[in-house]
């Protein structure tokens, strides 16, 4: 059972990790995509958002569905669903196509994703194997992001754009391989009986949808423009639809109890304000290697590579220790301050660089990633009922997305309306992307400061008669 049990830790880490890659290995390619495509420049940035709607609007959902009909089965569904858009996404000959197959694509990795945490917690039950599992997981997370960008680069220059979404085929092809004797049969919840909350998850999906395309597209028609407030209005108001049902269905899609957990609502406020904020080291980190410094994108990717690296050495070699030595809360708070630090610095870069002084401290620093994540994942979670388990995974990746959309929205438009305004008074273009980005570090650096004083303020660590309680309601 111990050996399965990690064999399936693995599996999950696995398809964590071609999420993540899927996320960010094709920002490299679009250049190679649009070339061969005939993409408009408009059109180019739905081969990201495509994905990031579909995802990010129905982990929710899935998570639940993953309570009432069964975690393994719709993590098997969600994988074979993305192995096989993905499969369609490399044999795409025309943009139409390939959109259709990146939604698909966001909608198997929604499937898998939003029930990995829930089979994991009911896995691992031992606080420091379960801690210990958090930080596997967390890391491939973290580090698939920088693996992405410098794998993309490499299969775009030395084979095709296309071989960015055919490396999905073998390695989801092993993931279900191994998955189905791995992972553990679970029986579906007796609430399945009753039926799934139809119209519940009508206005749960539509409202994420309409309110993750409302914040993607700020950038390009502005937060105050009729367009953007339009749809936000429309997905608040589905959202708000949405919770009144939850509070008068006989059998909601999300029973607001989980709300109610202090864990549970405070780590996915934390997770929220830190993805926002550290955007805008993963994303414009890199632009400012290649717009300013004039990096290749392949140089990037290395570049990128040793923050990757800290984080694994830190969240598998010493957050499971320091976690069970210090509590989770403890270790949340010093990695949020080693992050402060991290966007504090990047605030300071200069026009000229030197990678080994001014880049690679930052890097360094990424180790506070590595130390927060594991603590908050397992905080949010130890909130969770076990038959609210599904729930709990799919709303702590719902934030995540939400956060990671809103980082992209919010701290590019504020680098482009400041990099513009520098450029409009006469100072040369690499000084003035270069104050762009400070902005952008500057604002991430108060976002961190806001998620710092939330998790001091709501977050405790758990004592262990709380984790089995939690676990056997």
């Amino acid at each position: 059972m111990r050996t399965s049990r990690w064999t399936a830790l693995g599996v999950l880490a696995t398809s964590m990790l071609m999420t993540i890659l899927d996320g960010s290995i094709v920002t490299v390619a679009m250049p190679a995509i649009q070339n061969d495509l005939g993409f408009s420049p408009a059109g180019l940035s739905w081969i990201v958002n495509a994905y990031l709607i579909a995802f990010g609007a129905l982990l929710l959902l899935a998570g639940r569905l993953g309570d009432l009909l069964g975690r393994k089965r719709m993590f098997l569904a969600g994988t074979g669903l993305f192995t096989a858009a993905s499969m369609l996404a490399g044999a795409a000959a025309s943009p139409g196509v390939l959109i259709a197959a990146r939604f698909l694509q966001g909608v198997g990795s929604a499937m898998a994703s939003a029930v990995s945490l829930g089979i994991l917690v009911t896995l691992f039950t031992e606080p420091r194997e379960r801690t210990k599992a958090f930080a596997v997981f967390s890391f491939t997370g973290a580090a698939g992001a920088s693996i992405g960008q410098v794998l993309g680069g490499l299969l775009t220059d030395a084979l095709a754009w296309n071989w960015i979404f055919f490396i999905n085929l073998p390695i989801g092809v092993a993931a279900l391989l191994t998955a189905l004797p791995a992972l553990p049969a679970d029986r579906p919840a007796a609430t399945a009986r009753g039926g799934a909350d139809l119209l519940g998850a009508l206005l749960v999906t539509s409202g994420l949808m309409t309110g993750i395309y409302a914040v993607v597209k700020i950038e390009q028609y502005g937060a105050a423009s009729a367009h953007t407030l339009g749809f936000g209005a429309l997905a608040l108001a589905l959202l708000a639809g949405f919770l009144v049902r939850q509070a008068t269905a006989a059998q909601p899609l999300m029973p607001l109890r989980i709300l109610r957990s202090r864990a549970v609502a405070g780590a996915n406020l934390v997770q929220m304000l830190m993805v926002a904020a550290l955007f805008s080291f993963q994303i414009l980190v890199a632009l400012y290697m290649q717009q300013v410094l004039g990096y290749s994108a392949a140089e990037t990717g290395l570049g990128m590579l040793p923050a990757a690296a800290v984080v694994g050495l830190v969240s598998l070699g010493l957050a499971t220790r320091l976690i069970a030595r210090f509590g989770e809360r403890t270790i949340l708070l010093t990695g949020i301050v080693l992050l402060l630090g991290l966007l504090g610095l990047l605030t300071r870069l200069p026009v000229h660089a030197s990678y080994a002084v001014d880049l690679l401290p930052a890097m360094l620093l990424g180790a506070g990633f590595g130390l927060a994540l594991p603590a908050l994942t397992a905080l949010g979670m130890s909130g969770a009922r076990e038959e609210d388990a599904g729930l709990a995974s799919g709303l702590f990746n719902t934030t995540q997305q939400i956060g990671m959309a809103l980082g992209i929205a919010v701290l590019s438009t504020l680098a482009a309306a400041r990099t513009e305004a520098l450029s409009t008074a006469g100072r040369p273009a690499a000084e003035a992307l270069t104050g762009g980005y400070h902005l952008a570090f500057a604002v991430g650096t108060g976002l961190l400061a806001v998620a710092f004083a939330v998790a001091f303020t709501l977050l405790r660590t758990p004592k262990p008669a709380e984790r089995a309680l939690t676990m056997a309601a």
